[in-house]
């Protein structure tokens, strides 16, 4: 599963580049930087190759930690992955200026306790960025968003098969993190809707 959706995501490396560019465009020199849930990396490698950022990613699965520590080394950059719960980050209080969470949170078991976790890592005056599936997204729209992915018809089939049974309904919608971000500190919250999902940005 590690690997074939490691090659699926490849294919939305555009996607990446540009958020990465956005992400960096927001980050002080020598930022420090946390993805929860990178994946196969991706995302923290763009934003490597970006400038001289401390880069780090925390996945719970141990199989995406060594893609994502193999995929940075072919790429010449320095990320450090490990693995770890978001709902209980193995990091201390204010360590990170910023930091992302992509196409991962409708997944994790402990969504408030999560969001409290980035919370205390962030500095203050630190942001962090929440990119999401909306549950109110229309199937036509996703089933138009997968067509732009460049997958063959089979990975297309699957993919659009996951959204239909898997993604969509476990996807919060804007009501719910409205709700779940009630319960943390954050002092400032800004949900974004954009095509099929939505960004949640939260400041410290």
């Amino acid at each position: 599963m590690a690997t074939w959706y490691a090659a699926t995501t490849f294919k939305s490396m555009a996607d990446f580049r540009e958020l990465a560019q956005r992400i960096a465009k927001d980050l002080p020199q020598g930022g420090s930087v946390l993805e929860i849930a990178p994946g196969p990396g991706y995302l923290c490698i763009e934003l490597a190759k970006l400038g001289p950022f401390a880069i780090r990613g925390v996945d719970l699965s141990q199989a995406m930690v060594k893609i994502a520590r193999k995929k940075a080394a072919e790429a010449g950059v320095k990320v450090d992955f490990e693995q770890g719960n978001a709902s209980s980050l193995p990091y201390p209080r204010e360590t990170f200026d910023f930091l992302v969470c992509r196409a991962a949170f409708k997944n994790f078991a402990q969504p408030v306790q999560a969001l409290q976790e980035m919370w205390r890592v962030l500095k203050p005056g630190g942001r962090g960025l929440i990119v999401d599936l909306r549950r109110n997204a229309s199937w036509a729209d996703v089933s138009r968003a997968v067509d732009q992915m460049g997958l063959g018809m089979v990975n297309r089939t699957l993919t659009r098969l996951t959204f239909r049974f898997m993604l969509l309904k476990s996807a919060y919608a804007k009501e719910h993190f409205e709700q779940m971000l009630a319960q943390t500190l954050f002092g400032k919250v800004e949900i974004v809707e954009s095509g099929i999902g939505f960004e949640v940005w939260m400041t410290k």
